[in-house]
């Protein structure tokens, strides 16, 4: 009977069915300092089982400085628009200037947060669900932190957080030299320093291939290139003008 059905087309699935709406694909472009910034929410685990404090990151793409932290006992999105508050704050953000992205987490996507960002004018975007590379940035400076060699097990005291991310933040965004950016630190890039070290950088190799042109075998030595924009999730065979 069920073959015959189905070849008439009158067999369908008649539980109910679980649909997800269809989420567009963040397509953001960073081609300066505080234009696009990525913010996140990490666990750091407490002095006992179950017991965790949490760590809020607000990370500039375009520079990977870490423009604003807080290590607080909870998740709330009272807390969270009052770092974004401060953060822009801090760095003098202009109405109009900044977009923010974020995940779908429930502090991010918070009634709290949207009114501060749209009394702000500041545009916010969300990454699809369960995918980490709509937010890379802050995914790969998390994992920078928890793999350092000192990073503990657990911490002690919530006061022991904060001092371990106050030591790592500084050293971060003033020493930490980044591939992504032409091994420059991120406060050399996000506070426009960054062209000029390259020129330092380019008469020093340039002094060393006069001294042994021998030691360079293909051609001469260059620094590595600065970035010009960077993109979460670059459009694919699509001619954008970045101008």
């Amino acid at each position: 009977m069920y073959r015959v059905l189905e070849q008439d087309g009158a067999t369908r699935e008649r539980r109910d069915q679980l649909t997800h709406p269809a989420y567009q694909k963040p397509e953001l472009l960073a081609a300066a300092s505080n234009r696009l910034w990525s913010w996140d929410i990490t666990k750091l685990r407490g002095p006992a089982k179950w017991n965790y404090f949490y760590l809020y990151v607000i990370l500039d793409v375009f520079s990977r400085y870490i423009v604003g932290w807080m290590v607080a006992p909870r998740e709330g999105a009272g807390l969270a628009s009052k770092l974004i508050e401060e953060t822009c704050e801090k760095q003098i953000i202009l109405p109009g200037q900044l977009t923010i992205h974020a995940d779908r987490g429930s502090s991010m996507r918070s009634k709290p947060v949207a009114f501060l960002l749209a009394d702000l004018s500041i545009t916010k975007t969300h990454s699809r669900p369960y995918t980490s590379n709509d937010n890379p940035y802050s995914e790969s400076q998390f994992r920078t932190m928890k793999y350092r060699p000192e990073f503990p097990d657990r911490f002690g005291s919530i006061q022991d957080a904060r001092a371990f991310c106050q030591t790592f933040f500084a050293w971060y965004n003033d020493e930490h030299r980044h591939s992504g950016i032409g091994m420059m630190t991120p406060a050399m890039v996000h506070y426009g320093l960054a062209p000029e070290i390259r020129q330092n950088r380019q008469l020093v190799l340039d002094a060393a291939y006069a001294a042994h042109p021998d030691r360079f075998v293909r051609r001469p030595p260059t620094p590595l290139p600065l970035p010009k924009e960077v993109w979460i999730n670059k459009p694919q065979n699509s001619d954008v003008n970045t101008h």
